[in-house]
């Protein structure tokens, strides 16, 4: 039964009905070429690398936006860009198996939560959109940038001359590629939270692309506030079900994440994202 379901989510993502969102955990298989060190993805592992291998006082270490807002008073917003490029811009990795797989599934639309660039190579070899959210800009109520990868390059583009016809790749908080933006510290959540509420974080053309698509969380955890609130926008105007989360059994669903999934009306399944993988291989 549980295999006949994977069937039609995979159906469902090659054909676009249904867009996969990833989390950090997507990322856990993943090692530095040089050292086997393996990549911060989720928050307290951010943390600690941004101080240095150190852990930082409890209060901190409640989640990382406010660990990066503490680093960004004290030491300055460059401190914290340098560490996100640095890590995902400039350190060799090894591949997910999950975007090794995502490589020949194809989406036509997929939201990645995480700031590395394995999404974006997986994209490398076809035009595509790429849509990267940004935060506290002068001048403009948008937040997002745009950029068209062809003839292997990223050349920036208004919103009135993208073409929806290609592949989309929306990283709301940010990735070093081709140029370093990220939403990280507490006052960028702010801002883009409030300008994504507002209607000014997604250009229009996805606005009108997402209307009815069913969603696929995959390694994407929803016990922080941020994540929730990023999630009940980004997926406005989504299809009845709003669409999946795989949950595993290492851990107990919380109260806040069933309430969660009950009112975007996205549906819980008992299963690690690498079970999706194994039960379509081949």
């Amino acid at each position: 039964m549980q295999s006949e379901r994977y069937q039609q989510i995979i159906t469902g993502l090659k054909d676009g009905s249904i867009v996969p969102c990833l989390g950090y955990d997507v990322l856990r298989d993943v090692v530095a070429v040089e050292g086997g060190q393996p990549m911060p993805a989720d928050s307290h592992s951010l943390i600690v690398a941004m101080n240095g291998g150190k852990p930082m006082s409890p209060k901190l270490m409640y989640e990382f936006s406010r660990a990066a807002m503490n680093v960004e008073l004290k030491r300055g917003r460059r401190v914290v860009d340098n560490f996100l490029t640095r890590t995902y811009g400039e350190t060799a990795w090894t591949r997910a198996s999950l975007h090794d797989w995502l490589k020949t599934v194809r989406p036509p639309y997929v939201i990645d939560f995480n700031r590395d660039t394995q999404l974006q190579d997986s994209y490398a070899d076809q035009p595509h959109t790429l849509i990267v959210g940004v935060a506290r800009l002068g001048g403009t109520d948008y937040r997002f940038r745009l950029f068209e990868f062809r003839e292997g390059a990223y050349v920036e583009i208004d919103p009135d001359a993208a073409r929806p016809e290609l592949p989309m790749l929306f990283k709301p908080v940010g990735t070093p590629r081709p140029k370093p933006h990220y939403v990280a510290s507490d006052a960028d959540y702010v801002d883009y939270i409030t300008e994504l509420m507002g209607g000014f974080a997604i250009p229009a053309f996805l606005k009108a692309y997402r209307k009815g698509r069913q969603y696929l969380l995959l390694g994407l955890p929803l016990d922080r506030d941020t994540e929730r609130m990023l999630l009940a926008d980004i997926l406005y105007d989504a299809g009845e079900p709003a669409g999946w989360a795989l949950m595993p059994l290492t851990r107990p669903v919380s109260a806040r994440e069933r309430n969660f999934c009950q009112r975007l009306n996205l549906q819980i399944i008992a299963a690690d994202w690498a079970e999706l993988l194994s039960a379509t291989a081949g």
